[in-house]
């Protein structure tokens, strides 16, 4: 640490306090609340919620203020207050299929029981600038806008396929206790239960960069997915106490879910089907849960007997890399003094240049 050289724990305090001035540097501005963020920067907010591991929007806001919108370190101060909380239970299953929806699309089939819902969503959008909220003009539209869709049943629309026998079977129950990834350290090769979580918490870019070299050809087959649902609200969250012997509500969850539709010509043990990949995240990062599909496909393919010759294959790239967290952490320790180190890397290359030098004039 920089406290190992002459005046550095002095150094660092002001750089402490300078850094607290710039975040406190307002002028004329009132202070930005929390629940302005919550409000207003909810893809930010949700992006936090997501890759930290925790779900509580407060506390994804605080951490995008104190880190002055730098989401990846908004991300590492989360998972850092995440570690000192108790757990006291375990929840069961979340039933995504009685989702309160606020958005439901499927890319496969035009027409779907319920009809496509398209909630709030980017991709109808201009992508152009709007002016108006330089000066806080902008328009409020509330006219027959339904919020949710409450106690109304959706079926899935991949049992479409599986009615046919079109597509792959989903385990229904896993044979053992889930992997925690927040309690045990990686293992390999990995279970899917553990890619899962690993990539609901990693980093959206790189999981962004990932999926789409699998669709440009470096995947497994190069086919193109098909979206085949895409479910975005809030679902209930239960726990089972073993005292009262039955399940109770603890509160919802906002979340993000998507099935993916892929192709397999099939082998010799498997006839030709579809095959799927799924995503699901804390928050609304339909982004990323779609990111996470693709690659969850592609995670696949020893199963499928793939040829593995991609990264987006590779289970120990994919899930090593993927972590924001750990990847700022190690990229930054090279910023930390490394005087020793340097040194004997300098030694060695006087050494061999005069070893080069001395072999040169010798000739």
């Amino acid at each position: 640490m920089y406290v190992a050289v002459k005046g550095g724990e002095k150094a660092i305090n002001s750089s402490i306090e300078l850094l607290d001035q710039k975040r406190k540097h307002i002028s004329s501005n009132q202070d930005i609340n929390i629940s302005q963020l919550i409000e207003q920067l909810s893809f930010a907010v949700d992006r936090v919620v997501s890759e930290g591991s925790l779900y509580d929007k407060n506390l994804s806001a605080l951490s995008i203020k104190q880190a002055q919108g730098d989401l990846v370190e908004a991300i590492f101060i989360l998972r850092a207050y995440r570690t000192t909380l108790e757990r006291f239970s375990y929840s069961v299953p979340i039933d995504t299929s009685s989702m309160t929806l606020k958005r439901r699309i499927s890319a496969t089939y035009k027409d779907i029981p319920g009809g496509q819902i398209l909630g709030p969503t980017f991709d109808y959008t201009h992508r152009l600038l709007d002016f108006s909220l330089l000066n806080g003009k902008e328009t409020s539209n509330k006219k027959n806008t339904p919020t949710s869709n409450d106690n109304v049943f959706f079926p899935r629309v991949m049992e479409f396929l599986n009615n046919e026998g079109l597509m792959e079977k989903e385990i229904e129950k896993l044979k053992s206790k889930p992997f925690d990834i927040t309690r045990e350290p990686m293992k390999f090769p990995a279970s899917r239960d553990q890619w899962l979580q690993i990539l609901s918490r990693s980093d959206e870019g790189f999981l962004l960069g990932l999926s789409y070299s699998a669709i440009r050809g470096f995947g497994s087959k190069g086919t193109h997915p098909f979206v085949g649902e895409i479910r975005y609200g809030f679902v209930e969250v239960k726990i089972y106490p073993e005292e009262l012997g039955f399940e109770i509500c603890v509160g919802e969850i906002e979340v993000s879910e998507c099935e993916m539709v892929d192709q397999f010509e099939g082998s010799k043990k498997i006839a030709p089907q579809f095959t799927r990949g799924y995503g699901l995240t804390f928050g609304y990062n339909e982004r990323k849960a779609m990111s996470i599909s693709i690659i969850d496909r592609a995670l696949k393919s020893e199963e499928y007997g793939e040829e593995i010759k991609f990264p987006i294959q590779d289970q120990e790239f994919v899930l090593y890399h993927s972590d924001n967290v750990e990847a700022q952490g190690f990229v930054s320790h090279l910023k930390l003094p490394h005087y020793v180190d340097f040194q004997g890397e300098l030694n060695l290359i006087r050494e061999l240049r005069k070893k080069i030098l001395k072999e040169n004039k010798d000739d």
